[in-house]
């Protein structure tokens, strides 16, 4: 409990003050995850430790990271214990969760290959894409969003999305991303919207037994 309550704090600063000021890291996605403020990706860290396999490959291997902050974590935790609470269940954190759907879920954000926004760019209807450890079919969109009045005149970001093992985007949940092209050593990072919920929609259903 105490691990949880440490990784997933109330305090949403750091998370809203989160810009894209650093470009180019020198270190692995690892090593750039470890760097950042505490309160940033602790929950995230957290839960890499209980999988040495997912650090490795973010520490060796080429890929993109779609990485959850600590208050995509705590949102999908709260709800799952209140949840678990009305039906006089003990709570789950993320330091006892089960480890094989933890897992799933987790390698979700990771996808094979190191791309940043370009690679994206240039497919109208967005690309298919496989996570890491059990080829989970996703779906990555660049889009650019509103400023000022003008439609598509703001900044470039991406709809990351669980297609559920769907073709039908009206099946599908979405997320965007709050910061894009981090490069590290061995892969791109992007920062997931404080909106987000942790797991897709399948955190309590999984973990809820």
């Amino acid at each position: 409990m105490c691990m949880y309550f440490s990784s997933c704090k109330k305090d949403e600063s750091v998370y809203h003050e989160y810009v894209n000021t650093v470009q180019n890291f020198e270190g692995s996605a690892m090593d750039y995850l470890k760097a950042q403020p505490k309160g940033t990706f602790d929950s995230l860290l957290l839960v890499l430790a209980r999988f040495p396999l997912l650090a490795d490959s973010l520490t060796t291997q080429q890929v993109s990271l779609f990485a959850p902050v600590n208050k995509n974590f705590q949102a999908s935790v709260k709800y799952l214990n209140l949840k678990r609470a009305a039906e006089g269940k003990t709570p789950v954190y993320l330091s006892n969760a089960n480890p094989v759907a933890l897992l799933f879920m987790m390698s979700k954000y990771i996808i094979r290959g190191n791309r940043n926004t370009d690679f994206y760019a240039g497919a109208v209807d967005g690309l298919p894409l496989n996570s890491i450890l059990f080829d989970y079919p996703m779906h990555v969109k660049y889009v650019k969003l509103s400023a000022a009045g003008y439609v598509g005149g703001g900044p470039g970001v991406l709809n990351f999305s669980d297609t559920h093992g769907s073709t039908f985007v009206s099946a599908w949940t979405t997320t965007l991303t709050k910061a894009v092209n981090i490069k590290t050593n061995n892969a791109t990072i992007n920062i997931l919207s404080p909106l987000h919920n942790f797991g897709f929609s399948e955190f309590s259903s999984l973990l809820d037994q």
